[in-house]
């Protein structure tokens, strides 16, 4: 509801700003010549059948552009895959509109009648243009099937749709002029219809095409390319597709209309011009001309530059955060703070968005903090003295890849920060497609002008998070951000208070003593974040997972003379942390796996092991990720691999309990021995266990926790913190995941252990900056439909696993039962009697050997045709979605033109005498 009244209001304040300009425009079409001109080139267009065709063309085709199968498979409720065609679109759908505008006046002689009528050259100029407008708008209009359609699959956010459909308006009515241009040029519709394809095409893909020129020419490109980007419709609307509506892009699409404007007045008024001064004219008016055209030119470039937008999303993501102007505002005048932007001019296209917002974002804080905060942009080239400046910073640049016209191109790419006060420095090496912006930014400004920081230590353990050599160093620079770090060695008592946080990554590989240490220091009510797992998948060597809580610790020397090395210390309580969770009043298997069926990412489906857990609200738990709690509150998705479970503790244990992450219904437990089995690992020489293939889980219908956090304030020693049964979750690939975005992911793995952090050391200043992002908006009711097919499927699976071991373990009782049989045979001496039982045993191996192979087979036959089934049930569903919205989408166009088409054959037929009727 809150959302629908912030969007009201904001359509409300566009309308407000409109309103002056619509009542221009309408007094301007009282004119009775104006007005006539106006309602001719309306009804013109609707009355014929020509009109509705191209409307239910476009209507159909934007349809199946915004809903390809990459919709479905995205499962985001957006129109961006519209957005990426929409200009392309326009550049037949404007001429369509536009090729009889001049044209046929010309064709039938109509034009010297039409400028013989009280108006001016302008006016009937713009007579034209509105009614084209209106026409185009009336066409825009009857695309609402596509937005009734995304309503129906999802949850859009009403706001960004506003901000689109706004965008695509502005792009037609400002290539409407473009059009009409083309139109004044000849006398036949046809060759109007392709020019005004052409001259459309200019715009819609400068972008595209100088890249390809200046490459076919061995050119540069540098800042041409920077110009031809500005004048590109495609890059104009990316802020549209955002959810903003940029002053720079109002002020293009005006610029736009107003230079082909001026081009057709030019062409329509060469009429008057003297045959003896045509020369001369023509010559005159080119000038003016380029001379128009460099002054809006440079005006788009300087605007581009410009911040200015009005954010329409429902989150204001792209509107300075309260927080961040608080803190702005508590900058010290005396102790500055200064930001080095350090920026490649050229970035990949993934990479444009971002460079473009960081620096809309900065000369935000330019503005806002005045003498408190300088910016400065330092545009790097390879090997120049600015790169020179950038790596003396630590600012190394990052190779990238891009795919451009089917060729591959490489390059290196600087998107790094510097922010600097007389406190402090803060390096941001790297900025990409995933990083919060103005997390960033503001996070370290408030750590750089601060005197003080927090301290976090780190807990040495067999995880070895102080070295990194194990996948954990990401966590560590990340936390130095905001943080002073330190190491904590448990062989010693760990001082009472000496840290506002201390994270322990796998205690469970602790000796007794070290344990005790650490022990006691929770005790004493200290805040903890402790991260242990059952099955550690960041160290599968390839050979098996290694240091799981169950196997025994490596051997200190390692490598492959290992077993020439003393004997590690036993872990303590054997790898089971019992001192540990008895303190905290909990209990945790480190034998047990979770797994859950629920998978939101349809292209993962197939290669993503069910192990693999994806924590989402839309599992079927709405507490899955606990919405109450600071620590996960406005969290979408979490990434949990091979992870354990923690119980709640009974009503008696004397602790708050509070759930954070937990599966859905559709998950169940696999014990230690279910889904691995040993193995070995030949280059650590230690033990290892690797996934057996042939595991079948059964779902036991509950929401099982795998992360909580646990308090006590009274009644015993005080507790305070936060348990995760999985350490997977914070090594470095799901770091380089928020920040590279190597795979369509937006997890929340960094922010919980940053927020988890942040909580139980007090500092709650950035929670929600931290998660200030769009709303993840899913396809709810495809998703609904897709988690029935997969549960059908799982329990079809689960059958023919039964299946399986039933006819297994019938076979197994009649060789059971012929055993038996031969055993209580009293007519059989005992040699005869052990040499049958002998044969019955080899023939019950080879027997059983065979079966096991048959039935697997059939199992597996099975089971593809069951994967296939659901597979084919999903695909249906999506086509019989998209099958719809074809259908229903042209039908009101169809039935406007009928009811028009049909009134006005009856009017003709009324006004014709009756005696003529046929």
């Amino acid at each position: 509801m809150a959302d629908a009244l912030l969007i009201l209001a904001r359509i409300v304040l566009f309308a407000a700003v409109l309103a002056p300009v619509v009542a221009a425009v309408w007094k301007y079409v009282q004119k009775p010549a104006v007005r006539a001109i106006f309602k001719r080139n309306v009804s013109s267009y609707f009355a014929g059948v020509l009109g509705y065709l191209f409307i239910v063309v476009f209507v159909v085709a934007a349809v199946f552009l915004a809903f390809p199968p990459e919709f479905f498979t995205d499962n985001e409720s957006t129109l961006d895959h519209l957005n990426r065609w929409f200009p392309l679109l326009l550049v037949f759908l404007i001429p369509a509109i536009t090729m009889t505008t001049w044209a046929d006046e010309k064709k039938l002689g109509t034009d010297e009648l039409l400028f013989t009528l009280p108006a001016t050259d302008l006016e009937i100029l713009l007579a034209k243009y509105l009614s084209v407008a209106t026409v185009y708008t009336t066409v825009l209009v009857f695309s609402a099937p596509v937005v009734v359609t995304l309503a129906f699959v999802g949850n859009p956010d009403w706001g960004l749709v506003l901000s689109n459909y706004l965008g695509y308006w502005l792009a037609g009515i400002s290539l409407l002029s473009a059009g009409m241009f083309a139109s004044s040029l000849t006398s036949s519709p046809t060759v109007s219809f392709i020019l005004g394809a052409v001259v459309c095409a200019v715009p819609v893909l400068m972008g595209d095409l100088v890249p390809v020129v200046f490459g076919f020419l061995n050119l540069e490109l540098h800042q041409f390319q920077q110009i031809s980007e500005v004048v590109s419709v495609p890059e104009q609307l990316r802020d549209f597709g955002l959810g903003m509506i940029p002053l720079s892009g109002l002020l293009y699409f005006a610029s736009l209309s107003l230079f082909m404007l001026y081009l057709n007045l030019v062409v329509i008024s060469e009429r008057h011009w003297s045959r003896s001064r045509q020369t001369g004219m023509g010559a005159h008016y080119v000038i003016r001309t380029l001379a128009l055209l460099v002054a809006l030119v440079s005006l788009n470039v300087i605007a581009a530059h410009a911040s200015v937008r009005a954010d329409m999303t429902a989150e204001n993501l792209y509107s300075l955060s309260g927080t961040t102007r608080t803190l702005i505002d508590k900058i010290d005048n005396k102790r500055p703070v200064t930001i080095q932007a350090f920026l490649s001019q050229d970035v990949p296209t993934e990479y444009t968005t971002v460079r473009r917002r960081l620096i809309g974002l900065l000369r935000q804080y330019d503005q806002l903090g005045g003498g408190r905060i300088e910016v400065r942009f330092v545009d790097v080239e390879p090997f120049s003295t600015e790169a020179e400046q950038a790596r003396a910073y630590g600012i190394e640049p990052q190779r990238l890849v891009e795919i451009r016209e089917g060729r591959r191109f490489e390059q290196n790419v600087y998107l790094g920060l510097v922010i600097t006060s007389s406190f402090d420095e803060v390096i941001i090496p790297f900025l990409g497609p995933g990083t919060p912006l103005e997390y960033e930014l503001t996070r370290s400004l408030r750590t750089v002008s601060n005197e003080e920081r927090l301290t976090v230590g780190i807990l040495d353990t067999d995880a070895n998070v102080r070295s990194g050599s194990q996948g954990f160093s990401l966590i560590v620079d990340e936390l130095k951000k905001q943080y002073e770090v330190e190491h904590v060695s448990p062989d010693n008592e760990i001082e009472d208070g000496k840290f506002d946080v201390l994270l322990a990554v796998m205690p469970s590989s602790l000796t007794q003593p070290q344990m005790e240490n650490f022990v006691a220091y929770v005790k004493q009510g200290n805040p903890v974040l402790i991260f242990d797992d059952p099955f550690p998948w960041v160290f599968n060597t390839g050979m098996g997972v290694t240091q799981a809580p169950r196997l025994p610790k490596p051997s200190p020397g390692g490598g492959m003379f290992g077993m020439q090395q003393p004997q590690s210390p036993p872990k303590a309580d054997g790898g089971q942390a019992t001192t540990l969770l008895r303190a905290l009043g909990i209990t945790w298997d480190n034998g047990e796996v979770v797994w859950d069926t629920h998978n939101p990412h349809k292209e993962f489906f197939a290669v993503v092991p069910r192990e693999f857990v994806f924590i989402t609200n839309t599992s079927g738990n709405s507490k899955a990720i606990n919405p109450d709690s600071r620590i996960t509150r406005g969290f979408d998705e979490v990434l949990v691999v091979f992870a354990g479970t923690v119980p709640r503790p009974g009503k008696d244990s004397g602790v708050d309990f509070t759930p954070l992450l937990s599966t859905g219904p559709n998950s169940g437990i696999f014990e230690w021995d279910e889904f691995s089995e040993d193995s070995f690992d030949p280059f650590r020489m230690s033990s290892a266990r690797r996934i057996r293939p042939d595991r079948v889980g059964f779902e036991d219908e509950y929401a099982h926790v795998v992360a909580a956090r646990v308090q006590r304030k009274a009644g015993g020693d005080k507790i305070d913190a936060v348990f995760v049964a999985d350490i997977d979750m914070i090594s470095d690939w799901f770091f380089e995941q928020r920040e590279r975005m190597m795979v369509d992911l937006q997890l929340d793995n960094v922010e919980f252990v940053l927020n988890a952090v942040d909580v139980l050391s007090g500092d709650e200043s950035f929670l929600d900056l931290r998660t200030r992002r769009p709303k993840h908006r899913t396809l709810e009711r495809f998703e609904n439909l897709t988690r029935q097919f997969v549960q059908t499927a799982q329990k079809a699976e689960e059958k023919v696993e039964e299946d399986a071991k039933a006819e297994l373990e019938r076979i197994k009782e009649s060789f059971k039962k012929q055993r038996e049989e031969i055993e209580a045979n009293e007519n059989l001496d005992p040699r005869a009697k052990a040499q049958m039982l002998r044969n019955l045993e080899a023939n019950e191996s080879r027997q059983l050997e065979v079966e096991e192979a048959r039935i697997e087979n059939e199992k597996r036959s099975e089971l593809e045709q069951i994967a296939a089934d659901r597979e084919r049930k999903r695909r249906a569903e999506q086509n019989w979605i998209i099958r719809w919205a074809v259908l229903l989408a042209p039908i009101p166009a169809i039935l406007l033109g009928f009811v028009v088409l049909t009134s006005r054959a009856l009017s003709e037929r009324r006004d014709i005498a009756p005696a003529r009727h046929v």
